[in-house]
């Protein structure tokens, strides 16, 4: 029987899940999602290709963080996913969104939440 309390696997497993969250985030905002677009322009005041531009530079951070979790976690990073998987959630709610947008993304926070815990257990 294959025991999946195991940590190393645990600790994997969280990697690739971050690491797939922060990537499809990533791919999605150098995209310009237009409803990302939107809240941004909604929230600063910004024209839309100046909300482009930022969700284009959002996008690269993104991907940066995905990659660097998948190969070297650390804490500031993590730290960023957790805080920034947050804010991006709860901003569901912020610009008009059901509260149950935020709910359905607590795992944005609560994975790189959960590997930042499982590395200083390691």
């Amino acid at each position: 029987m294959v025991n999946f309390l195991d940590s190393k696997k645990v600790y994997f497993l969280l990697k690739l899940s971050v690491f797939g969250e922060f990537l499809g985030h990533g791919i999605f905002a150098i995209q310009g999602k237009a409803q990302w677009v939107g809240w941004i322009s909604q929230l600063t005041g910004v024209d839309s290709a100046t909300a482009t531009t930022m969700l284009l530079v959002v996008g690269f951070i993104d991907i940066t963080v995905a990659v660097w979790i998948l190969l070297k976690p650390n804490n500031i990073v993590l730290s960023y996913a957790i805080f920034w998987g947050f804010f991006t959630a709860l901003l569901r709610p912020i610009v008009g969104e059901p509260i149950w947008d935020f709910v359905e993304r607590w795992a944005n926070w609560g994975a790189p939440l959960a590997l930042m815990y499982l590395s200083k257990r390691s």
